[in-house]
């Protein structure tokens, strides 16, 4: 293919890639119990997920094949924008309005709850770009990446889903949600570099 569609599918690749640690790393210093640099953080994904949805936008055109996964990468990265907004310009307010008026803690609790939504959507749209790149890997070379992108992308899916239509607390304290999604984007970008040595 193109010069230009092999370093789109480079670039959404490693965006990819960076998210994923970006959030596994806020998640183990909150594990932690450590001061979690929320701007920084935060403010970098609203960045990279901005260019990501240019990037993957610009791949979905070019793309002879798997629209659908490029579809939902774009429309993923659009819903991480503004779940990272709400975290960083509603949480600080609302819950310092609930704490001077304990009768608005519900409502922090559902901006809160509407944050995990958007969270939960966005993961469901990688997960099933997980899904669609890893079947496609099936009938190349790289058959057990992506039967294992695939098969972590179907897990990823359903549970994120079950979170989206359930609520999060639907699976009690274990993360399957959160970790099937962060893993499924790490091997959907795996996936992706992949597809583009060999285009």
């Amino acid at each position: 293919m193109h010069a230009t569609f092999n370093r789109n599918v480079t670039i959404v690749a490693s965006l990819l890639l960076i998210a994923a640690i970006t959030q596994a790393i806020y998640t183990a210093l909150y594990i932690a119990e450590m001061d979690v640099p929320r701007q920084l953080l935060w403010g970098s994904e609203g960045v990279l997920f901005t260019i990501l949805a240019a990037y993957a936008g610009a791949a979905m055109v070019r793309a002879s094949e798997w629209q659908v996964g490029w579809s939902a990468i774009t429309a993923a990265a659009v819903l991480n924008v503004v779940q990272v907004g709400i975290g960083l310009t509603l949480f600080g307010p609302f819950f310092e309005a609930a704490e001077a008026v304990p009768e608005l803690a519900p409502v922090a609790g559902a901006i809160v709850d509407y944050s995990f939504m958007v969270y939960n959507a966005a993961k469901v749209l990688l997960a099933l770009a997980a899904v669609v790149f890893g079947v496609g890997h099936l009938s190349a070379e790289s058959k057990a990446l992506g039967g294992v992108t695939a098969l972590v992308g179907a897990v990823a899916l359903v549970s994120n889903a079950l979170s989206l239509a359930l609520g999060r607390d639907f699976s009690g304290e274990l993360p399957i949600a959160g970790g099937s999604g962060v893993l499924a984007t790490v091997l959907l970008a795996l996936c992706l570099f992949t597809l583009r040595k060999s285009d």
